[in-house]
């Protein structure tokens, strides 16, 4: 029997593909789903699509391939998956929740540390040789706070590492949450709260530029920014003035708008920290994202009950 046709329109760690290969006739174009790519795959039957909730698969790329039956995301997020075109035609959604929770959680502590402290800046002057002039005061975490926005499962998982470190949480959401920290009514609320304000939300239209020039304001000139969430989520071109203002004293920024590409006026600023969008990596969330991936497709095929379909509430 010949192995279903799969479509990867994302990159992939190579233990992943090589474990989807094993299984499928994989067609892997990393790049995206381009209209060649979409052409040839319709011209090979493909039965599933591999994406994320970054790249996402639209109405119109899924009406491009009449035998797909199921779309998996790589990870948890689905937001630019369109998931009404996807439950009119009867085609599945998967992803991957609590994949890389804890993973993403410890990258914004390592943030909030990385910040507090200046490690980049003070491990430039060591190496330049300024150390006795380098040895000013740094603010800590212990007995400040730290505002959520988003208090899903990685936000709950940050919120519990900063009371950890005794720091006082604070918390954004749509409706407040039977949990041991203080509720907020709005972003500005929060942010005004806040000494570190760590952006944990999905990403998608209802939440794009949720953190703007007034949240950015009212956090303040001795706050920070932390997003690990979706750059969608906050307003590039407010956060760079602000950055180079003094509005705010730095940010910790895994994520950007329009990634890879990273604006200039971003990158001129020397109180930020970037990471590649890699909060989430780690072999663990990897081995985990990787075996719902394959457990959702085999039983997709095996017309068994999916692992983690996304919840009706979601479609």
């Amino acid at each position: 029997m010949s192995r279903p046709a799969l479509l990867a329109v994302i990159p992939l760690p190579e233990g992943s593909l090589a474990a989807l290969r094993d299984r499928y006739a994989v067609d892997y174009a990393p790049d995206g789903p381009r209209d060649d790519v979409l052409d040839r795959a319709a011209s090979a039957s493909v039965r599933a699509v591999v994406t994320n909730g970054s790249t996402g698969f639209s109405a119109a790329q899924m009406a491009r391939l009449p035998q797909l039956g199921i779309v998996c995301a790589y990870g948890a997020g689905t937001e630019n998956v369109d998931l009404a075109a996807a439950q009119r035609r009867g085609i599945a959604v998967t992803h991957a929740p609590g994949a890389n929770d804890a993973t993403v959680a410890d990258h914004a502590l390592a943030f909030m540390l990385a910040l507090a402290r200046g490690l980049a800046g003070l491990d430039r002057a060591v190496r330049a040789g300024h150390w006795r002039s380098s040895r000013a005061e740094r603010p800590a975490l212990n007995g400040a706070s730290c505002g959520v926005l988003g208090l899903g499962n990685i936000g709950t998982k940050i919120a519990r590492r900063a009371a950890a470190f005794e720091m006082r949480v604070g918390y954004h959401a749509r409706r407040a949450r039977d949990v041991p920290w203080q509720h907020y009514p709005g972003v500005i609320e929060l942010a005004r709260a806040s000494d570190f304000l760590v952006v944990a939300c999905p990403g998608g239209a209802a939440t794009r530029h949720l953190v703007g020039r007034d949240a950015l304001a009212a956090l303040g000139p001795d706050g920070f920014l932390v997003n690990v969430a979706r750059g969608s989520v906050v307003d590039t071109a407010a956060l760079a003035d602000a950055l180079r203002l003094g509005t705010i004293a730095g940010a910790g920024l895994d994520v950007i708008e329009g990634e890879p590409e990273v604006p200039a006026a971003l990158l001129a600023c020397d109180n930020v920290l970037f990471t590649p969008h890699v909060a989430g990596r780690s072999p663990a969330a990897l081995a985990a994202q990787r075996d719902a991936l394959l457990a959702n497709l085999a039983a997709h095929f095996a017309g068994r009950a999916l692992h983690s379909p996304v919840p009706a509430s979601q479609s």
